[in-house]
């Protein structure tokens, strides 16, 4: 590959106004996990499906109407949470996504996050790949910071 790894790590982050559970809850729970997504490419995530640990998998349905299971590789219970798509059954084909949190205040994390696809075996997912951009992981995170904001607010009064 004529590509540096630079190429395939891209990451945006930011801080967010809420306590660092309630921004790693929104990212831990598959189900609420559309309703930040920033790719606009998630549809739905199956409830009760919360993660805990490495090992686990998740599932999210696709607005293709694709169905992905989600290998857990990272955890850290409020700090950081990693997976690795892939279609049902088959192995994961390489690209990461990964969320880290860092509280900065009580009521303030630092989160950053990663799409990493230095380990993608499959050329036909690279245009793809190359297509998810630094603005669209800052749009994710944008949409979980107004998430997160506006839940905390509504907790704290």
């Amino acid at each position: 590959m004529s590509q540096g790894d630079g190429d395939r790590v891209v990451s945006a982050g930011r801080e967010i106004g809420a306590g660092v559970g309630r921004v790693f809850e929104l990212i831990a729970d598959p189900a609420r996990q559309p309703e930040w997504d920033g790719n606009e490419n998630l549809s739905a995530g199956g409830v009760g499906q919360r993660v805990r640990g490495v090992g686990e998998v998740f599932e999210m349905t696709l607005t293709t109407g694709a169905v992905r299971e989600n290998h857990v590789v990272e955890f850290e219970e409020g700090r950081r949470i990693a997976w690795l798509p892939a279609e049902p059954g088959q192995r994961p084909p390489g690209h990461l996504w990964r969320w880290e949190l860092e509280p900065v205040g009580e009521n303030v994390t630092r989160v950053t996050h990663t799409y990493d696809w230095t380990n993608l075996a499959d050329e036909k997912r690279e245009v793809r790949a190359r297509a998810t951009t630094s603005e669209k992981l800052r749009a994710s995170v944008d949409r979980l910071a107004e998430l997160a904001e506006r839940e905390d607010q509504g907790t704290a009064s």
